[in-house]
């Protein structure tokens, strides 16, 4: 029953990832014109020509993680689906900065420079995890811990992170526009967007933290593994099960600050307009967006969540097994 309600979840999940996609591939259509017809040949887009020495740099450190995730993917058994979004994601960056460099040679190029912003579904990725460590749990740690259900968690900020992504994508296509009005109008839509986005996903850290708090002081022998059961040791780079889930909590914490730090200057990237000092100097953006990203991102290279979802599951089930067969018993 778990299967089919993961494989559901996984399946509405990349129907909104589709639907995000489309929205690139749709905007990027319009080519090197305007709405009015005018041509953009002669007109650089994003305001300066991307340097490929950082994009070839980000592309190897975002192709390592990958390769990393995507190895990590195929070793963890049982696989859980939802974790495509984090492999999917940091291959999705890599290609991201591939387009980089070819827009590099035909910066005039709007389909291009578009297309340069694709999802990368780190944010989905956090939801998604903590909602199945929250599972972990008994109900009523859950029910008392967290602020919303947790069925609801992936529901409500994968649809906020899609609504307000196809916001920053119209936005984006507008503020390349020739046409002044239409560029300030996308600016401020994408603006919008960007800070509806880091309002949710600070409400979802707020969500994190709290549970933390509550679950340490309510439960405190849960939250702390009880070493007399023999718990395995740690191991980096394993594909052994992970006994404390804290490890992967903390993780998923830390990823957290890496996009609130991307989010916050994002906001800031588009408050300065279309041609800020922040938006037209990419090493803002390498500083403050693909760097923060990439290092909180990479820690699941050490960490892989899925190694503590699949020891707490099978614990999960021996326990119900057991309190069953106690209450069998007590029948007798």
């Amino acid at each position: 029953m778990q299967l089919i309600v993961s494989a559901a979840m996984s399946c509405r999940l990349l129907l909104l990832v589709l639907t995000a996609c489309f929205a690139i591939v749709f905007a990027a259509g319009a080519g090197n014109s305007t709405s009015d017809g005018t041509d953009l040949s002669d007109r650089i887009i994003g305001g300066f020509i991307p340097k490929k020495t950082p994009a070839f740099i980000a592309i190897i450190l975002y192709g390592a993680s990958a390769i990393v995730h995507w190895t990590q993917f195929f070793l963890v058994t049982p696989r859980r689906p939802f974790i495509l979004t984090l492999t999917l994601g940091m291959t999705a960056m890599a290609t991201g900065f591939i387009l980089r460099v070819i827009f590099s040679d035909d910066p005039t190029s709007l389909g291009k420079y578009i297309a340069m912003d694709l999802p990368c579904l780190f944010l989905a990725t956090d939801y998604m995890t903590f909602s199945r460590l929250v599972a972990t749990f008994d109900t009523e740690v859950s029910d008392r811990c967290l602020l919303i259900r947790t069925s609801r968690i992936v529901k409500i900020f994968v649809w906020s992170d899609v609504s307000t992504f196809l916001l920053q994508s119209t936005g984006g296509a507008l503020t390349s526009s020739h046409n002044v009005s239409s560029a300030n109008l996308g600016n401020k839509i994408a603006m919008i967007g960007l800070i509806l986005q880091a309002a949710s996903f600070l409400l979802f850290t707020v969500i994190l933290v709290v549970f933390r708090f509550r679950v340490l002081n309510h439960f405190p022998k849960v939250w702390r593994p009880n070493n007399t059961l023999g718990h395995r040791p740690f191991k980096l780079f394993s594909t052994e099960p992970i006994d404390d889930r804290r490890i992967v909590f903390y993780v998923t914490g830390a990823t957290c600050v890496g996009i609130l730090v991307r989010s916050v200057f994002r906001v800031a990237e588009f408050a300065g307009g279309y041609t800020g000092t922040i938006a037209t100097h990419e090493g803002y953006f390498y500083l403050f967006d693909a760097l923060p990203l990439w290092i909180s991102m990479t820690l699941y290279c050490f960490v892989w969540p899925i190694r503590a979802l699949n020891t707490h599951s099978e614990q999960s089930i021996m326990h119900s097994d057991s309190r069953m067969e106690l209450q069998g018993r007590d029948y007798e």
